[in-house]
């Protein structure tokens, strides 16, 4: 079926529309970087993916990710161009493989933004408690600071979409003008004991180093968690001026912001503290009371005063803050876009399509909240912990599901065009579709390998650093959720009449 020629199968009512024309490029972008959170994972993730992975090498890890997306981009925009549509990888995966598979593709891409905006309020209430109690003199427990987020991204989720668009881009803004200060400040400084050693860093023997069952394995799995949130350029196609433009355009301006935020300012971090003793040191600089990594953002932080001055610092441990509350707002917005495009194609009950008065998907955003309260209320009653828990369960729940989403859209966009014909550009449709497909299957099957170490639910006597799937029981239901939710969507979008499927098709175009 031409997307030319599909459209609703029913009129949409105003209540059931979105706001056209909200948002610009600019406005899009702030959203996938806010989503991106890049402060959260400089400081969380990258001095794991030092120790634990490749060293010196862990810039190039995150360059060779982001150059993957890069690929993945490319048939992403091209569909883009064809599918304007607020449920983006399940109205791919459903005019590519069919709805069918395209329904089992929207409960893993909703799990997916669940999860990972369960496990940004678990490490916000977490620092929330120790940070801000600390600095305000309050007594708040973490579920106190969660839900006293969670009311702020509630309201702001039901306005007018580029309200959000802008609150986001000022905190965007800061974030990423921090990470680029402390890197320029080394970088126009020569660099630190060792100045400056791109081959440490970017050679290929580097990054690869120790093979995907060693070192390289663990620093790329970390990579793949902290680019999540870029895919969602497409979520917001049918507010963006020009979606047709518009989409592809923030897509790569996102991806290639991110990837160059993570490169560059890893590799000042690794320069700052020297390549050959890089491991060294940050293991030193991140240990409290004997743990090394117990606080990874110490290292950010200590080269930030070194080549800056202690106020960055200090600017940057309230920034990772408001870093925290942008990602929380950033995947409210797409939790909610993607049950309101499920319920207007009709795979969960219609009452989601319904929008208020500002065009925002009221009904969507609230049943985002509601899950979100619910499961903050019962981490809260069963005295789970906010960080080491419902953060690290839910983030590499997440990271794995979108993966495993990224890899069927790449094949969809291909079996699209393939059918259609509407787009003859070999590259675009076919070769990097292709390219990026195998290689997030392998990206996929990292997180894997990794996930005791990404969660933190390996087996007792098991080393987590090992390519190993030895996990305990919790790691096993994690882990294999994001299938259950694919292999369970798709029965239920097999099992659905054929008129209710043609109608489900013709809802993923706009």
């Amino acid at each position: 079926m031409s997307t030319d020629s599909a459209q609703p199968h029913h009129e949409l009512l105003p209540g059931e529309k979105l706001a056209k024309n909200k948002l610009g490029i600019a406005g899009v972008v702030f959203f996938v970087v806010a989503a991106a959170a890049p402060l959260v994972g400089m400081t969380g993730a990258v001095p794991v993916a030092i120790v634990l992975g490749n060293g010196a090498g862990a810039p190039g890890a995150y360059l060779v990710v982001g150059l993957v997306l890069l690929l993945f981009s490319v048939g992403y925009a091209a569909m883009s161009e064809k599918v304007s549509n607020a449920g983006a990888f399940f109205a791919y995966v459903g005019r590519g493989l069919g709805i069918a598979p395209g329904v089992g593709s929207a409960f893993v891409s909703l799990l997916a933004y669940i999860t990972i905006q369960l496990a940004i309020f678990g490490f916000f209430g977490g620092l929330a408690e120790f940070q801000l109690n600390e600095q305000l003199g309050t007594d708040l427990p973490w579920w106190g600071w969660c839900f006293l987020a969670w009311a702020i991204v509630t309201v702001l989720s039901i306005l007018q979409v580029d309200i959000g668009a802008k609150v986001l881009g000022v905190l965007m803004l800061l974030e990423v003008a921090s990470l680029a200060v402390t890197a320029l400040a080394v970088l126009f400084q020569g660099g630190g004991p060792e100045g400056f050693d791109l081959a440490a860093s970017f050679a290929p023997a580097n990054i690869f180093a120790g093979g995907f069952g060693g070192g390289a394995g663990i620093a790329l799995a970390f990579a793949f968690a902290s680019y999540i949130g870029f895919e969602a350029t497409a979520i917001y196609a049918e507010e963006t001026k020009d979606p047709k433009r518009a989409v592809p355009i923030a897509t790569y301006t996102a991806v290639g912001l991110i990837a160059a935020l993570f490169a560059i300012t890893s590799f000042a971090v690794v320069s700052a503290l020297g390549a050959s003793q890089v491991v060294e040191q940050v293991a030193t600089i991140s240990t409290v009371e004997g743990e090394p990594l117990a606080d990874p953002a110490a290292v950010l932080f200590s080269v930030a005063e070194e080549y800056v001055g202690g106020w960055l610092a200090t600017t940057m441990s309230w920034l990772v803050l408001s870093s925290l509350f942008a990602g929380l707002l950033a995947f409210q917005n797409s939790a909610a876009r993607y049950f309101y495009s499920m319920g207007r194609a009709g795979v969960l009950p219609r009452a989601l399509d319904h929008v208020n008065k500002q065009g925002a998907p009221i009904v969507g955003a609230l049943v985002t909240s509601a899950v979100a309260g619910a499961v903050i209320t019962a981490f809260a009653w069963f005295d789970k912990d906010p960080i080491g828990n419902m953060f690290f369960w839910f983030s590499a729940v997440a990271v794995l599901a979108i993966v495993v989403v990224e890899v069927l859209v790449s094949l969809a966009v291909i079996v699209y065009f393939r059918r259609t014909g509407e787009d003859t550009r070999v590259w675009n449709t076919m070769i990097a579709p292709a390219v990026s497909a195998v290689a997030l299957a392998v990206g996929a099957y990292l997180v894997m390998s990794r996930f005791g170490l990404l969660a933190g639910t390996t087996a007792e006597g098991v080393d987590p650093t090992m390519q190993t799937f030895g996990l305990n029981t919790l790691g096993w239901v994690l882990v294999l959720s994001p299938f259950i939710a694919f292999v369970v969507g798709t029965a239920l979008g097999a099992l659905r009449r054929d008129k209710e499927n043609e109608e489900a098709v013709a809802d993923l175009v706009t």
